[in-house]
């Protein structure tokens, strides 16, 4: 908590025509601005060498971000800072505004591989692994996603089976951010249970009657552990993915989550991480917007300044009103989960309105640095690619409709 709370220099209030900054606690503004610092130096000067090279230092930067704080930041004891939920938006706010990778590596350290163990592990479990990867110098990953099983995890194909006191885990995870690079994994996987045997929580509508959904903590170097690099990627090119394959790979009893139980314990992790994204693509499109601010007060068109004509101040206008609504609605909910009462359906709204009106923005501004917008000598197209991954991750634009559609009317249409 030291390092974040550290003094910092005030940030450019130019787009915050609300003055929503006056309702931030000076604890809010000092861990704002000392993950803004962090960026300035450890990130900003690099990280388009870094995308267009498709490589990032990620152990580095995640020593630096614990160094920082930052790593499971809104969690307490053992290590992470036990900051609120507003604190952590922010400082995903400004972890984006350097890139969507650098935010994706600190969400999935705190929100998908940390949570899941000090939510539903035991106290060992606990004590063995969170303090190290709140330092930075034991970094996770989430094995959720499937290769035919994104958005339907219920129908995920990889098995835990038991085997005396050991349990052997085969199958396939995809997209995993900081599988190449981690130590441990927080894996999921069907479990034969009889506590299950009717299938309620097998999986959404029933599915795998007589298994249950657990969480593993898989060490990366248990034999059968492979992960590759996932390449060609046209989208979070700063960021470590990878394709995770469990060839009979044995793990001990220590190695699964006691209090994790069916398709409920990842989705609580997933709503975890949702709530950093929605704030954090907000720091996308709030850099697009100073980036282009810039831009069109100094590019000269037709003998005038950019900024000064009509179409630009409108696109300007309408931006950035629709970049201070989403911050506003971002800091209701980060309110509301600090005061306990946030919804996992508040989260849906949030990061569909968050990533939506972020990439429209980064599309936006990036008319308005004409051919420049796609040099990487800006950071704006970056910045759209990137937040093609972040509208489809931790659930697709189209999967949060659902949810809000089925809270509206009652009715469920996932199929």
């Amino acid at each position: 908590m030291a390092a974040l709370s550290g003094q910092s220099p005030r940030l450019s209030t130019r787009l915050d025509l609300l003055a929503i900054d006056r309702t931030l606690s000076e604890d809010d503004l000092a861990i704002r601005g000392a993950t803004r610092q962090l960026m300035d130096d450890a990130v900003r000067p690099y990280v388009a060498d870094w995308y267009e090279a498709g490589e990032i230092p990620a152990r580095d930067l995640a020593r630096k971000c614990g160094e920082t704080g930052l790593l499971g930041m809104h969690l307490e004891g053992y290590g992470c800072a036990g900051t609120s939920t507003v604190a952590y938006g922010l400082a995903c706010i400004e972890l984006e505004a350097a890139d969507s990778g650098i935010r994706s590596l600190v969400s999935v350290q705190g929100s998908l591989a940390m949570f899941p163990i000090w939510k539903y592990g035991s106290e060992e479990q606990k004590q063995k692994y969170l303090p190290g990867m709140a330092a930075g110098e034991i970094v996770g990953c989430f094995g959720l996603t499937e290769p035919d099983a994104g958005s339907d995890p219920g129908s995920m194909r990889t098995r835990a089976r038991r085997d005396g006191d050991s349990f052997v885990l085969d199958g396939s995870k995809m997209w995993i951010t900081n599988g190449t690079v981690a130590d441990i994994a927080v894996v999921w996987a069907k479990l034969a249970s009889d506590d299950a045997a009717d299938g309620t929580e097998g999986g959404a509508s029933g599915r795998g009657a007589g298994e249950q959904i657990r969480g593993f903590i898989v060490p990366t170097n248990t034999p059968g552990f492979t992960a590759r690099e996932v390449k060609h990627k046209l989208s979070l090119r700063a960021s470590a993915t990878a394709e995770l394959t469990f060839d009979s790979v044995r793990l001990g009893p220590e190695a699964i989550l006691p209090d994790a139980r069916g398709l409920k314990a990842p989705l609580s992790c997933l709503t975890q991480a949702r709530t950093g994204i929605l704030f954090g693509a907000l720091g996308a499109a709030r850099d697009c917007l100073e980036v282009a601010l810039d831009y069109v007060g100094t590019r000269t068109v037709f003998g005038s300044p950019l900024g000064s004509y009509q179409l630009t101040q409108a696109k300007l206008a309408d931006m950035t009103t629709s970049y201070t609504a989403a911050y506003l609605m971002a800091l209701h909910i980060g309110r509301t989960a600090d005061e306990g009462a946030a919804t996992p359906t508040m989260v849906s709204m949030g990061k569909l309105n968050s990533t939506r009106t972020a990439i429209e923005i980064a599309r936006t501004c990036r008319t308005l640095l004409g051919a420049n917008g796609i040099s990487g000598e800006y950071p704006v197209l970056r910045h759209a690619n990137n937040l093609e991954s972040v509208l489809t991750y931790e659930g697709t634009a189209e999967v949060h409709q659902l949810v809000l559609g089925r809270a509206l009317t009652g009715l469920n249409a996932f199929g």
